[in-house]
């Protein structure tokens, strides 16, 4: 996980501050680092997993007979949904476009004998389905899928009889696949939920949620019983109720304490334009509105579970296609953009249907699975998702953890509401008198731009919804941030104002908040923005400057260090030219605690003079202790020029006995041996508000006079940031061009 330095920096969320944080060049820190042992992390699986497709409507089809009773079958139900026979070169074209996962969902139930026992053909084929995925190199998932008894009426009073069956079947399973390694994940269920009911799909009872819990956990620990060199790595997929992507539904899912346990979550989000060909349906374009809801969608599941170091899979996402692939190509790049920030691996839903106008919500369509092409309908969708995918300018995971925000108090608001209103989903009727949300409380844009909403609430986290004066282009967004401790909920105008429905700003003129569960809400008020609290990664590289002014190309470069014996380490030494250049060195402390470093001069461009040492691996067992010219012309070994480093004293930047150069330390305002965005946020935040934002000494203020002028202006944050850039040479401060 990352590690910060102890000091933080803030950002006021306002316009003017965003445009100079999107004016520079900051990279991404990945929030999940690599891990050397030969078994996965959980978080590495799914980083590697990346994205994925559903082989959907083929070995998780149904047989019945005439009379639509399901009854036990063959290995021909595969197929009886319409969907060709799976095969190896079905596979090959799916990792050729670039998926790198199979979700292959899996009946069984029609499957069992009386004394639930998995027909050995049945098993024999999802295996061969299995294999063709991890011949070609894939992460597959394998679930149990539409079986008639985990989608039941009585879900809340079937524990028994469920557990029975469950712990049957997954017994099997894992036996069966003991010896794959962690490319194989199991999924628990698929969509658990108790049909027939009017909850089906929304609202589910604490039986049914407690029977759910009970369930996950069983398979859990049942599947960590098994024998299998994996057992205790192998990463678990759990659903909530129905796989809901609903936070009022998933934040009652139990996660049992085990780190290879992930969150199965199923979102064709936002659903009024993926799937919804009804009443609120919209498909000619993905909307700020549909975006914004999506983002905060995406964003609640990285809050509630990645914040909380618990891995998450959407193992289902798609949108029907309506003849509308614009659209879904912009909804495809918000929710992969997302996705990957946040370290979510999406898997995408297939049912090879590109056209059905009796249900054209499931045209999930893209794979031509007859033809082995790609639906010329879909295509571009996909293609888009890997786009993202292979962009490097969005990190993987690289916003797994939540920002700080510090806010300002509720006492320094404008109070809008002032409750307790007790609101209810439940209520969200004409004859109920509307009691999902509060009272309509007048408002303008005016009186938002800049701002943030702040809620105080307890019960479900609500939404702010906002109307024009007869009601209509309700908007709704979601919080970007919560004290759950204080039980306040934030709302940025920003966020509003990219929601909104309306053509014009100047329309909003009510404000209220919704609910999706039952919530009460103490208050609502009007806050000046929040600021962000920049976490600035701690780097422990040592740098340590060094010239060689006299030198020929004959010269060698002799580099000293000294440290524990048997410790390895490495590094560079660094210069620049028109761009920073670097040549590395490895080795190893010997038995007397020292270590050599010889470099030609001749590796060097005759005008570089200038250099600087730094040590990335085991610096804090390793100091640099000396460096020195060895002349061609001398016939010593040792050599003839050198500059001594004292090992007591020496810091990331290395205090160097004698003169400092006349640039060392000037860029690196806040102290941290590195010239980074930190620095050039810091003298911006001067330079607007020197009150609030003073140096913590003189040194640092000495440092932020990049030009030499005697005052610290914009034009020195400008130089800073030139530098960070590597378009200006560090060693060319003071800078007075």
């Amino acid at each position: 996980m990352k590690k910060f330095n102890p000091f933080k920096r803030f950002v006021s969320v306002s316009a003017a501050a965003a445009t100079i944080l999107c004016s520079l060049n900051i990279a991404p820190v990945s929030v999940f680092e690599a891990d050397a042992a030969e078994a996965m992390k959980p978080f590495e699986i799914t980083q590697n997993m990346k994205i994925g497709w559903n082989l959907g409507n083929t070995m998780d089809a149904t047989a019945s007979n005439i009379n639509g009773v399901l009854e036990s079958a063959g290995v021909e139900t595969e197929t009886c949904w319409g969907n060709p026979k799976t095969t190896q070169e079905m596979i090959d074209a799916v990792k050729a476009k670039g998926f790198n996962t199979v979700r292959v969902p899996t009946t069984w139930f029609q499957h069992l004998d009386a004394n639930n026992q998995i027909d050995p053909a049945w098993m024999a084929r999802v295996k061969e389905v299995v294999d063709y995925c991890i011949k070609d190199d894939m992460y597959v998932i394998l679930n149990v899928h539409h079986e008639n008894w985990v989608n039941r009426a009585d879900l809340g009073t079937a524990y028994d009889e469920m557990h029975t069956k469950l712990m049957a079947i997954w017994q099997q399973i894992g036996t069966e696949f003991a010896n794959y390694d962690q490319h194989l994940i199991f999924e628990c269920m698929n969509e658990p939920r108790a049909v027939g009911t009017t909850h089906e799909w929304w609202g589910p009872l604490d039986s049914e949620v407690d029977t759910i819990n009970k369930l996950n956990a069983d398979f859990v620990k049942l599947i960590r019983s098994i024998d299998s060199p994996y057992k205790d790595t192998r990463l678990l997929m759990i659903p909530d109720y129905c796989a809901s992507g609903d936070k009022s539904i998933y934040s009652k899912l139990v996660v049992p304490d085990d780190d290879y346990v992930a969150v199965s979550i199923h979102a064709y989000s936002p659903y009024n334009f993926t799937m919804n060909n009804g009443e609120g349906g919209y498909h000619e374009t993905f909307t700020g509105s549909f975006q914004t809801e999506l983002e905060g969608i995406l964003q609640s599941l990285r809050d509630t579970f990645i914040e909380n170091d618990i891995p998450v899979v959407i193992g289902e996402f798609g949108s029907s296609n309506f003849n509308n692939l614009d659209a879904r190509i912009a909804w495809a790049d918000t929710y992969l953009t997302n996705a990957k920030k946040y370290g979510i691996p999406c898997v995408l839903w297939d049912n090879n249907t590109i056209s059905n106008p009796k249900d054209p919500g499931e045209c999930h369509g893209y794979l031509n699975r007859a033809a082995l092409s790609w639906y010329t309908e879909s295509e571009g969708v996909i293609d888009k998702m890997m786009s993202v995918l292979a962009d490097d300018s969005i990190e993987w995971g690289s916003e797994g953890h939540k920002p700080e925000v510090s806010h300002k108090d509720l006492s320094e608001g404008t109070v809008v509401l002032q409750g307790p209103e007790e609101i209810d989903a439940s209520k969200g009727t004409e004859a109920a008198g509307y009691k999902n949300s509060t009272p309509s409380k007048d408002i303008t844009w005016a009186a938002l731009e800049g701002n943030e909403v702040a809620v105080k609430y307890t019960g479900t986290l609500p939404v702010v919804a906002v109307s024009n004066a007869d009601w209509g282009d309700w908007s709704e967004v979601s919080a970007y941030d919560v004290d759950e401790a204080n039980g306040i909920a934030y709302y940025a105008a920003s966020q509003i104002a990219k929601a909104w429905k309306g053509s014009d700003l100047s329309e909003i003129a009510h404000l209220q908040c919704r609910t999706d569960g039952i919530t009460t809400i103490e208050s609502i008020s009007i806050l000046g923005a929040g600021e962000i609290v920049i976490e600035i990664p701690e780097d422990k590289t040592k740098k340590y400057p060094i010239e060689f002014m006299d030198t020929v190309a004959e010269d060698t470069l002799l580099i000293g260090f000294e440290g524990e014996p048997g410790t390895v380490t490495n590094g560079c030494v660094g210069f620049m030219t028109d761009e920073w250049t670097q040549i590395e060195w490895n080795g190893t402390i010997d038995e007397q605690g020292n270590l050599n470093i010889m470099i030609p001069v001749s590796e060097f461009p005759e005008s570089v003079k200038n250099a600087e040492v730094q040590i990335w691996y085991n610096p804090e067992l390793v100091d640099m202790t000396f460096f020195g010219v060895q002349r061609a012309s001398e016939a010593s070994t040792m050599p003839t020029t050198t500059t001594t480093y004292d090992t007591q004293t020496t810091t990331t930047s290395g205090d160097i006995t004698g003169t400092l150069p006349a640039w060392y330390g000037l860029g690196d305002v806040d102290e941290s041996d590195d010239i980074s965005v930190a620095d050039i946020v810091t003298v911006l935040q001067y330079c607007a508000n020197k009150e609030k934002y003073d140096f913590k000494n003189s040194e640092c203020l000495r440092r932020a006079d990049v030009n030499g002028d005697g005052a610290v202006t914009a034009d020195d944050a400008f130089i800073i940031q030139q530098v960070d850039a590597k378009i200006i040479d560090r060693m060319d401060l003071p800078y007075t061009k």
